[in-house]
């Protein structure tokens, strides 16, 4: 596989990372914990193949992806807003919600207990020409954007410097007159809808979607945010690494020079060290998980 191969091959992997790694990197700079991205990002390519199928567009099934991840973010605010619930609680408690009701919808819509039909969708599929093809997908663009762009907002506007200050210091943000839940779920909807356009690129791309589909994406981002210390390029870079090695994987396996069952580990291992090389030197927003 030549080099340039092996770089579109992992830009085209590391998109749904970039994009809910994005999604973390808002939800925990205002203080709420990541840890439901991956039930977002099923969501998200569940509603993306619903609204896809049955609107016969890709687009509709964009906003299709946008609605479901909204509803479960809605659930997530409400929990850890409203009742103050603990948030490591919760977001398990979704990511389980979201496997068991994709799972129920795709039985009742679909009639099937593993995938949807074929559904409308961008890219193409199989081959090196598909993937350069996949680039016409505005998804591809939107995921290699987003970290850059929240960055920009993070860094550049005075609503990240709200969001900043309401994940580190929220009761020095209400003396300056900022309402601090407003600006906190306006952050989980933000950080919601990236994740969920993570979600439809992975249906929208296969063009069907599959029980379970994201297969961890979401714990990886996370993981990705922790590994770039919830800075956008950082964390840019490390989805980046993570999309390196799935592909690297990927190659391994095709080759066969290895036992399968060693070369699957391969972006899990190196998520493990990744993380044990940061842990006690990166610092989170000091309000993360805290209800006021």
């Amino acid at each position: 596989m030549s080099a340039i191969a092996f770089l579109l091959q992992t830009i085209r992997i590391a998109i749904p990372y970039l994009l809910a790694a994005a999604g973390g990197v808002m939800s925990e700079r205002v203080g709420i914990i990541a840890l439901g991205l991956e039930g977002l990002m099923l969501s998200g390519a569940f509603g993306a193949a619903m609204g896809s199928y049955y609107g016969g567009s890709p687009w509709i099934g964009l906003l299709g992806a946008l609605a479901a991840g909204l509803v479960m973010t809605g659930v997530l605010a409400i929990a850890t807003l409203r009742f103050k619930a603990n948030q490591v609680v919760v977001g398990v408690a979704l990511n389980l919600l979201v496997v068991a009701v994709t799972r129920f919808f795709l039985r009742l819509v679909f009639d099937s207990a593993s995938n949807s039909p074929r559904v409308p969708g961008f890219g193409g599929e199989g081959t090196a020409n598909a993937m350069l093809a996949s680039f016409a997908n505005p998804v591809v663009w939107i995921g290699l954007v987003a970290l850059p762009a929240l960055g920009w907002l993070l860094y550049q506007t005075p609503f990240g410097l709200r969001a900043r200050a309401v994940g580190e210091k929220p009761e020095a943000a209400v003396t300056l007159g900022i309402n601090v839940g407003a600006l906190r779920l306006k952050g989980l909807l933000l950080g919601g809808a990236l994740a969920s356009l993570g979600g439809a690129y992975l249906a929208l791309d296969q063009h069907q979607f599959t029980d379970g589909m994201t297969a961890g994406r979401g714990f990886i981002a996370l993981a990705a945010v922790i590994f770039g210390r919830w800075e956008p390029m950082r964390v840019a870079v490390a989805c980046l690494l993570f999309a390196g090695a799935e592909t690297l994987q990927i190659q391994l396996q095709g080759a066969q020079l290895v036992p399968s069952q060693f070369v699957e580990m391969i972006p899990y291992v190196l998520t493990i060290v990744a993380l044990a090389g940061v842990v006690g030197r990166s610092v989170a927003p000091a309000a993360l998980g805290k209800t006021e």
